[in-house]
C-alpha cells in the first residue's frame, strides 16, 4: 500500500443507490411510511433525501428487472479529488470511469470505480443545495431521517477491508474480535463512530444503509405506524441498542428485501488520538447491548451488488470464521 499514490479526501458517505423491482411501492414505502423526501424524479428513478440533508440526494431508487444495491456515493473534498481517485484506483487495478455532470441529477461530475473489494463507488465534489428542510417540522413524517450515515457491506475477509478503506484515509472505531480474529470493523471518515462498517460474510454484498434520526422517538414511531398499519413484517430486527456504537436503533426491509437501520444516539470521534473499542466476539452486548437475540437472516441475507455495466457481481464464500459460528450471537451458545 506505501506505493499507492494519495488518495482522495473522502469528506463522508454521502448516498446510495437501489435498484428496486416496482417503483410505486418503493415510493409507498421509502416516502409515503419513512418520510423521505422526493428531492427529483422522473419515470424511472426517485431521488430522496432526508430533512437534515443539504445536497441532492442521499438515496437513489432506479427501477429494475432485479433488486440489486448500486453504487456507494462519497463525497470528495475538491474537484481534485476526483483525478486523486481515478490515478488511486487506476494504480489497484480496478476499473473506473469518469461520467459528467448530470449522470446522477443534481450531482457534479462523478468519478466511479470498482473496487479491490467487488463494490462499485462513486465520488463527487459538486451537488445542487435543495431549499433547507431542518426547521420544516410541519413536513416531517414517518421516521423523520435526518440524512444518510453510513454503509455496511458484506465482505468475505474483514482484514482485507480494513486494509483498503486504512488505506484511504478511515480511521478505526470499533471492532468485534477474539484477538486473532477480526470479526467486524467500523471506519470513519466524518466525526462519527462510522461511515462505513464491515460485516463478516459472502461477499460483495450490502448488508444495510443507515440513516440517522434526532430523536428515539423517532425510531419507536417507525415502529407504531407499521404496527398500525399491518406492515409489521418490514421490522425485521429491534428496536435496541447496540453496544458497538452505542446506537439505538431498528432495522426494516423495503419491498424488494433492502434492509435499512434507522438509528440515533452515536458518539463523537474527531480527537486526533480517538482509542479503538474492542469487543469481544464472546460478549452478547455487542451486537445488542440488552442482550436481545440477533435473528439469523440478518447475518446471511443481504443485497447483491452491481458492478461498472450493472451487472451483478460474483458472490464468494466467506473466508474467515464466520462471527456467527462462535457463539454469544442470540441464537447459538458458545462451547464450554
Amino acid at each position: 500500500m506505501s506505493s499507492l499514490p494519495p488518495p482522495p479526501d473522502i469528506v463522508r458517505s454521502a448516498y446510495a443507490a437501489l435498484v428496486v423491482t416496482s417503483l410505486p411501492e418503493a415510493r409507498r414505502f421509502w416516502v409515503d411510511l419513512l418520510g423521505f423526501v422526493v428531492t427529483d424524479e422522473d419515470a424511472s428513478s426517485l431521488y430522496l433525501r432526508g430533512y437534515d440533508e443539504l445536497t441532492h440526494h442521499n438515496l437513489i431508487l432506479r427501477s429494475g428487472p432485479v433488486a440489486a444495491a448500486g453504487a456507494l456515493g462519497f463525497r470528495v473534498r475538491s474537484v481534485a479529488d476526483l483525478s486523486r481517485a481515478e490515478e488511486f484506483y487506476g494504480a489497484l487495478g480496478c476499473r473506473t470511469e469518469r461520467v459528467p455532470a448530470g449522470f446522477a441529477r443534481g450531482q457534479g461530475e462523478t468519478v466511479r470505480a470498482e473496487d479491490p473489494l467487488g463494490f462499485l463507488v462513486e465520488f463527487f465534489a459538486a451537488s445542487a443545495h435543495p431549499e433547507r428542510l431542518q426547521q420544516r417540522y410541519d413536513l416531517r413524517r414517518g421516521a423523520e431521517v435526518a440524512r444518510l450515515d453510513h454503509f455496511n457491506i458484506c465482505v468475505p475477509d474483514v482484514p482485507v477491508a480494513y486494509e483498503h478503506y486504512k488505506s484511504l484515509g478511515f480511521g478505526l472505531s470499533e471492532t468485534i474480535e477474539d484477538g486473532r480474529t477480526l470479526y467486524a470493523a467500523w471506519m470513519y471518515r466524518k466525526q462519527t463512530v462510522h461511515d462505513v462498517a464491515f460485516t463478516g460474510g459472502a461477499g460483495p454484498r450490502l448488508h444495510h444503509l443507515g440513516f440517522f434520526a434526532h430523536e428515539p422517538h423517532s425510531v419507536l414511531r417507525m415502529c407504531d405506524i407499521l404496527g398500525s398499519l399491518s406492515l409489521e413484517s418490514c421490522i425485521e430486527r429491534g428496536p435496541g441498542r447496540h453496544g458497538v456504537s452505542n446506537a439505538f436503533y431498528v432495522y426494516l426491509r423495503d419491498p424488494d428485501g433492502h434492509r435499512l437501520e434507522v438509528y440515533t444516539s452515536d458518539y463523537y470521534t474527531g480527537d486526533p488520538d480517538h482509542p479503538v473499542l474492542r469487543w469481544s466476539v464472546l460478549d452478547p452486548r455487542r451486537r445488542d447491548f440488552w442482550g436481545n437475540a440477533v435473528i439469523p437472516s440478518w447475518y446471511s441475507e443481504a443485497s447483491a451488488v452491481l458492478d461498472l455495466d450493472g451487472k451483478p457481481r460474483p458472490v464468494i464464500d466467506i473466508a474467515q470464521t464466520a462471527e456467527v459460528t462462535v457463539g454469544a450471537d442470540g441464537f447459538t451458545v458458545p462451547a464450554e
